[in-house]
């Protein structure tokens, strides 16, 4: 079981708690911000530009799209990635394939089932909307920018959603999990906190609150197939297929990626039922088909058990 072999390691909720702060604060908040913050510092004219700037994550000091902007950007969760590897090591005594998985090895079919499922779906979607609504894109591809882009995103965003599925999907999940003895405490709690991180996020600011039952929908919904399936790997693809799609294809002037994408979105985002389309429709499609492929039984069980150790794996 995902949640129950974490009871095989150091599992104290103290240890947990501590984890979690030198992850999210000293990991990502201060080490990861480290080069950006440089770079940053040094582009500002003053310490009050430097100040304002810090505001907007320092976007204001990179010229719109900027790759070095991307690059910097998606380096600061590489901060974060690496203090939760040292945490679960040094701290749990945990392996890195039972933080992924309850399976004996990572199954890289369902990495890529995740990942291509979501790529193919938001590239025909994508191009069924350019089809019949060309006016509201724009194609800006231009090679050279696209090339250094290309290379920066296909490394550094399977990086940035990678952290977040590890975090979120596995350690906080495995660490609710143990401290409440059940599962749909973190399952929820997860979901919540995904979401509520992408609260300053410009799509909300534009979009209005209606966002945030988007962001945690779909926190639900990784939670949902990380339970089902017993491990990341599904999350894991499908997390990195959705941001890599959106940067690569097409991304707008009020997304948190401003990228040298093919397209640009020149239309205004919906407030309406597009925006939770994927929350109550699409994702259920999508956890109909992994359910049927991978056989899952006893939802209730995986998604609302309760969360106990074996004798044998007490510590």
């Amino acid at each position: 079981m995902y949640i129950e072999q974490a009871f095989k390691f150091k599992h104290e909720v103290w240890r947990y708690l501590l984890g979690t702060l030198v992850v999210f604060i000293l990991g990502w908040q201060f080490i990861g911000v480290i080069p950006l913050g440089i770079v940053s510092w040094l582009k500002a004219s003053n310490t009050e530009e430097f100040v304002i700037a810090s505001e907007t994550a320092f976007s204001s000091l990179f010229s719109l799209k900027s790759n070095l902007y991307l690059f910097l950007m998606l380096l600061t969760f590489l901060g974060g990635f690496v203090t939760l590897l040292a945490v679960i090591k040094f701290l749990h005594h945990q392996s890195f394939l039972q933080l992924t998985t309850s399976r004996k090895k990572i199954d890289w079919k369902r990495f890529f089932f995740g990942f291509g499922i979501i790529a193919f779906l938001s590239v025909t979607s994508t191009a069924l909307d350019f089809y019949n609504n060309p006016d509201h894109y724009l194609i800006q591809f231009e090679w050279k920018s696209f090339s250094i882009m290309f290379l920066i995103a296909i490394v550094f965003i399977p990086l940035q959603t990678s952290f977040e599925e590890y975090f979120f999907r596995g350690y906080l999940m495995q660490g609710i999990g143990i401290a409440a003895r059940n599962k749909w405490i973190p399952l929820l709690l997860t979901s919540i906190i995904f979401g509520s991180l992408h609260f300053f996020n410009p799509e909300v600011d534009k979009i209005g609150n209606i966002a945030m039952i988007y962001y945690i929908g779909t926190g639900l919904f990784l939670g949902i197939i990380t339970l089902m399936d017993e491990g990341m790997e599904l999350s894991l693809g499908f997390h990195a297929g959705t941001n890599l799609t959106i940067a690569l294809l097409v991304t707008s002037d009020w997304t948190v990626f401003q990228t040298n994408s093919i397209l640009l979105d020149l239309s205004d985002p919906s407030k309406g039922i597009e925006v939770v389309l994927p929350v109550f429709v699409v994702y259920p499609v999508l956890l109909a088909i992994m359910a049927w492929k991978y056989k899952w039984t006893d939802w209730q069980g995986k998604l609302f058990g309760k969360v106990s150790p074996l004798k044998k794996d007490s510590i």
